[in-house]
């Protein structure tokens, strides 16, 4: 995975109102997970969008006052209205120890179903894995250019080296489908026709006199 800095400044373990008060000068409260202790900092705001918002997982290597910690990020919270980030969890990452991210699913070239007329559905956009950090890459890259119309890929089909895939093997990843049409029956096709023709029979019954007989007059 690719190394990112983030600089930090430690915060005391304080309560929502503290909290908001950090969120007001554009910094995010953040806790480092998973070392000899845990660690309460907050970051720039404009900073940790750049990673929480990137397709890719990255190591980050969190400056907090001049003190250097392997990370990657574990967890995030946003605001519900805004959609700004709240909070985030780090989670220290330690060269002798597994660690486990969800990595992103990519795409790699044209499926020859897609060109059929098909459909792929991207049906897991994240994967839960764990190893060691030099093992693990920044996202998934799936290769669709061979599957045809009605493949799948499962979850037992990736390809990862060194890494443990914690999903079920029979999970589905990436499939492609047919994208259904509606389909007429012959049946379906003659009931929707008697009504249409039927209506317009009837303006040419009307232009050529074509009507009931009229009863004859009652005699005196």
């Amino acid at each position: 995975m690719k190394n990112v800095e983030l600089i930090g400044t430690k915060r005391p373990a304080s309560g929502t109102g503290k909290a908001k008060a950090i969120r007001r000068n554009k910094q995010v409260p953040c806790v480092l997970y998973g070392g000899k202790e845990v660690l309460h900092f907050s970051v720039e705001e404009r900073a940790l969008n750049k990673i929480v918002h990137s397709p890719e997982a990255h190591y980050v290597e969190l400056n907090i006052d001049g003190e250097k910690r392997q990370a990657v990020l574990q967890d995030k919270q946003f605001q519900p209205v805004t959609d700004a980030v709240i909070h985030a969890d780090f989670l220290e990452a330690v060269a002798s120890r597994e660690t486990s991210l969800n990595l992103a699913v990519r795409v790699m070239g044209q499926s020859a179903g897609v060109r059929k007329g098909g459909k792929l559905n991207l049906n897991m956009r994240k994967v839960r894995v764990k190893g060691m950090p030099e093992k693990l890459p920044g996202v998934i890259e799936v290769d669709v250019a061979n599957m045809d119309l009605g493949d799948s890929i499962h979850v037992s089909d990736l390809k990862l080296p060194g890494v443990t895939v914690m999903e079920k093997p029979s999970d589905v990843v990436v499939t492609v489908k047919m994208v259904k049409k509606a389909a007429e029956t012959p049946a379906e096709g003659a009931a929707a026709a008697a009504p249409a023709a039927a209506a317009a029979a009837a303006p040419a019954a009307a232009a050529t006199g074509d009507k009931k007989a009229e009863p004859a007059p009652a005699k005196k």
